[in-house]
């Protein structure tokens, strides 16, 4: 996995675009075209290795498992902290998590599509295009 905030990724994977590739569920086909050139937020990163270990993966195994996957890490920084907070008012009538939002402005500062399985994030209307996958 390759660290930073200077990005050549035309992604940001949300953690369930991961989650959903990782374990194979239903329509994970879907986000194969996304992964050659994908980035993730490092919240999100921590949410799907969370996940990973919630069901039974050791810290090692999911590292593994993931570098495989050879995402751009973008680092949570202040900006994006703010950015993500900003987003709030704007996504609350969704019900949007922090860690939605930290995909969101990710993929908002580079300018690139956000790819989730979350459907509800088609309702929203950002400038960038959202994949929704399934």
């Amino acid at each position: 996995m390759k660290n930073g905030n200077s990005t050549a990724s035309k992604h940001v994977l949300d953690a369930s675009a991961v989650i959903a590739w990782v374990d194979r569920e239903s329509g994970y086909e879907g986000i194969a075209p996304f992964m050659s050139d994908a980035a993730i937020c490092s919240v999100n990163l921590a949410e799907v290795i969370s996940k990973m270990l919630t069901r039974g993966l050791s810290a090692e195994d999911a590292r593994q498992h993931l570098d495989l996957l050879q995402l751009e890490i973008i680092d949570f920084d202040e900006i994006l902290a703010y950015e993500t907070g900003g987003l709030c008012p704007t996504t609350r009538h969704v019900g949007l998590s922090l860690g939605d939002r930290a995909c969101l402005a990710t993929a908002q500062s580079l300018g690139v599509p956000a790819v989730t399985t979350d459907r509800s994030w088609a309702s929203l209307g950002f400038s960038i295009p959202i994949h929704v996958i399934r």
